[in-house]
């Protein structure tokens, strides 16, 4: 089962993830810009804490201690939101103040000559911590002052400002969102319009499109449409006048076959009854060709696909058709010739239709040719492949050539019973082949000569 795909939907994709995967990325920068920002924001207030406590620092009689009154320590505490933690300690007697459990850098060699920020664990908690190194006054011993707090603040900045940028961010989407589900809708509203145009039309109907509402880029459709439509009505047109002339042609071997079946029936005798069954045997005769021919010229309608071209033998197949029409022209008294090298002629064709073609110059130059005249059949490679049928009848005259290509069409005051069909027939098979028709006088004296001329292989 082949899956339906929406032109709406396609749109709508290739409009939307890309405005998604741009929400997304803007998003996750913002996150990381923030986080950014808030750290530095909170990490001066820390060290500002940190800094607070260095000026509690007090050396007496070349002792290190901390001075911190309870009600300051409470100050330094308080909090709405984060707990805060404080350690001093020395090199010499290890902390003098503050909680033990206060982290401390990892690193061994410590660059002390800025605070030191980094991230940890206190009490199942994660805290920021910032960790700087001073020397009090009148002493040489180092202090180390560590201040971890609880991210409580951090996390709720974080989030008052993501959804503060977030939260606009979203409405846009969804807003535009909406606009392109209408927008396309309405973008995509003339080509429904014109589907339910196209859908109640009859079948007869191949007017053109009309393209005065009909977007730039829809046009080349509408455009393929309207050249499909002026093709099909020139072909429905054709095959139309066909049948018509079809009919025309038949109604004639009818109704001469149904008047001489009467007149047969109202003979008593066999022997009256012969002169009426020689001219049913003819009517049949002439409805069979013409029938044979009807379906020959059906069979050659150029439509694309129906035929593929492969090497043929023109030097053979034309010497094996002329054989099966020696018969024929000989009931006439009349010369069939071949004239070819032996060699092989290879044209791109179809077989079957190339011997039809044969079949009907030859069966028109036996018609229209003279009693004990002689047909020529010239199979010539150089400049091009070229097939050529030359007789010595009385000849095409000039102003003709044109119209017996037509089908039905016969010259007036033509001999023979011959339907028009053979040169229709064969200038078919020849567009369908991409070959050149030439018709010209054989020679001063009269006949007609008959070139097909192919393309190399």
């Amino acid at each position: 089962m082949i899956k339906k795909r929406s032109l709406k939907t396609e749109i709508l994709l290739r409009l939307a993830i890309p405005l998604i995967l741009f929400i997304s990325f803007e998003s996750v920068l913002s996150y990381f810009v923030i986080l950014h920002h808030v750290d530095v924001a909170y990490d001066r207030w820390l060290l500002d804490s940190a800094r607070s406590l260095t000026q509690e620092i007090k050396v007496r009689e070349g002792e290190v201690f901390v001075e911190l009154p309870p009600a300051a320590l409470e100050i330094f505490k308080w909090d709405e939101s984060d707990n805060t933690y404080f350690k001093i300690i020395t090199a010499e007697k290890g902390m003098i103040a503050g909680d033990k459990f206060v982290p401390e850098p990892f690193e061994v060699e410590t660059d002390w000559k800025r605070p030191v920020y980094f991230d940890d664990e206190m009490y199942g908690e994660p805290v920021r911590v910032v960790s700087m190194l001073i020397v009090p006054e009148n002493s040489s011993e180092q202090v180390f002052v560590h201040v971890a707090e609880t991210l409580n603040k951090r996390r709720n900045m974080m989030t008052d400002i993501l959804l503060a940028d977030l939260v606009p961010q979203m409405a846009l989407v969804l807003l535009a969102g909406i606009y392109l589900v209408v927008g396309v809708k309405r973008g995509l509203q003339p080509l429904h319009t014109l589907a339910d145009e196209i859908a109640q039309r009859s079948p007869r109907d191949l007017r053109p499109i009309p393209e005065q509402h009909v977007f730039l880029e829809v046009r080349a459709l509408t455009d393929t449409i309207n050249d499909l439509l002026e093709r099909l009505g020139l072909a429905i047109a054709t095959q139309q006048r066909f049948i018509a002339n079809a009919a025309h042609q038949l109604r004639t071997p009818l109704a001469g076959l149904k008047l001489q079946v009467e007149r047969a029936l109202r003979e008593q005798d066999l022997p009256a009854m012969k002169p009426a069954l020689i001219q049913i045997r003819g009517c049949v005769d002439r409805m069979s060709h013409l029938t044979t021919q009807l379906l020959v010229l059906a069979r050659s309608e150029p439509i694309d696909g129906d035929y593929e071209l492969r090497p043929v033998d023109l030097s053979k197949l034309a010497k094996e058709t002329c054989m099966d029409w020696v018969p024929k022209a000989l009931q006439r008294h009349m010369e069939l010739s071949f004239e070819g090298s032996n060699r092989a002629l290879y044209v791109r064709g179809d077989d079957i239709l190339l011997r039809e073609l044969l079949a009907n110059l030859l069966d028109n130059a036996i018609c229209y040719g003279h009693d004990q005249g002689s047909i020529v059949v010239k199979v010539e490679q150089y400049p091009l492949p070229c097939l050529s049928v030359e007789d010595d009848g009385s000849g095409i005259p000039e102003l003709e050539t044109d119209k017996v290509f037509e089908r039905f069409y016969r010259i007036p005051g033509s001999q023979g019973d011959g339907c028009g069909l053979g040169l229709a027939i064969v200038k078919e098979i020849a567009d369908l082949h991409k070959a050149r028709l030439d018709i010209s006088r054989a020679d001063e004296a009269g006949g007609t000569r008959i070139d097909l001329i192919f393309k190399e292989l």
